[in-house]
């Protein structure tokens, strides 16, 4: 991704609610940010994308994220082993990762960081504040500098 204000930030959007998919697309849309989003509702669609297999082939039309908003409860395969594999895969390992989910538990939390998270954002929060959508587009921001 170029740097400053003008660069397009490539965000890939892991996400099996459709509400959510439209939260993260609202508040990226009322940024100032130029964004292009991309949507996989499963771990596998997702790792499909990052891998560029299946319908995913084009590395022109689908990119390499510069960031990724992963939920951890998806189906087919879990947002967990998701991250697990983004992170020990040496192309991926550097895309910022942004966990955006229900799971208030702590061992998410904790095994998450320890893969190497960037953020941990709980949609409750999320979703009852504006200001937290101010938070996500202010964390999506930091990650590009």
């Amino acid at each position: 991704m170029e740097k400053g204000e003008d660069a397009l930030i490539r965000i890939l959007q892991v996400e099996d609610t459709e509400m959510d998919q439209l939260i993260v697309k609202r508040a990226l849309e009322k940024s100032k940010l130029k964004t292009l989003l991309f949507v996989c509702e499963d771990g596998e669609e997702a790792l499909n994308f990052l891998h560029n297999r299946g319908k995913y082939a084009s590395e022109a039309e689908y990119p390499k994220p510069d960031i990724i908003l992963l939920d951890l409860r998806l189906p087919k395969i879990d947002g967990t082993d998701v991250l697990k594999e983004i992170k020990s895969e040496e192309k991926l390992k550097d895309i910022p990762v942004v966990i955006f989910t229900t799971s208030e538990q702590d061992m998410d939390m904790i095994k998450t960081f320890e893969e190497g998270v960037r953020s941990y954002i709980l949609k409750s929060s999320f979703l009852q504040k504006t200001a937290e959508m101010e938070g996500l587009i202010e964390a999506i921001i930091s990650f590009m500098r």
